[in-house]
């Protein structure tokens, strides 16, 4: 893992102080979030001035009862059937919102993949390998991290599959 170039204010999110303790090299990014835009990601993507295919989701799926991360591109969308079979699972359906709060310990629109409640298997999208850096939620809406897919990988024990829809 890279070493981290800046350092962390206190007070972070729980996404920011896991990478600060990871010792990798992150960027943060914040920008104002607008409570009326559609669609967290795409948001995001616009106000950082990054391309959506650079700008990962995360999403909490329930597959056969245990609650799964995904992390796919904003300009996509998440193959469920495609997750559950990364998993090795026969089904994947949306978890709850609520379920998704209270497991991860971030709210919808700023569930982070790092630092969550409680470590939830992930997938991260295949697409990510081909980008030297990607945007992750940093833990609340208008926060971003940016950092190498391999470090997120590392970090989350994620494993790499096409669930992504383009």
């Amino acid at each position: 893992m890279a070493k981290k170039s800046k350092k962390q204010q206190p007070g972070g999110t729980p996404a920011t102080v896991a990478l600060t303790a990871a010792g990798v090299e992150f960027t943060v990014h914040a920008y104002e979030h607008d409570p009326s835009h559609p669609s967290y990601g795409e948001e995001a993507a616009e106000a950082m001035g990054v391309s959506p295919e650079r700008v990962f989701k995360t999403l909490v799926a329930d597959v056969d009862g245990a609650l799964t991360v995904a992390v796919v591109p904003v300009a996509g969308s998440l193959d469920l059937k495609a997750l559950a079979a990364a998993v090795g699972g026969k089904r994947a359906t949306m978890a709850d919102p609520a379920a998704a709060e209270r497991t991860t310990g971030y709210v919808r629109g700023g569930i982070s993949p790092l630092g969550q409640r409680k470590k939830l298997r992930t997938i991260l999208d295949s697409s990510a390998s081909v980008h030297p850096t990607i945007c992750v939620s940093a833990g609340r809406r208008g926060l971003e991290v940016e950092l190498s897919p391999r470090d997120l990988a590392e970090l989350t024990e994620a494993t790499s599959a096409p669930v992504a829809r383009t």
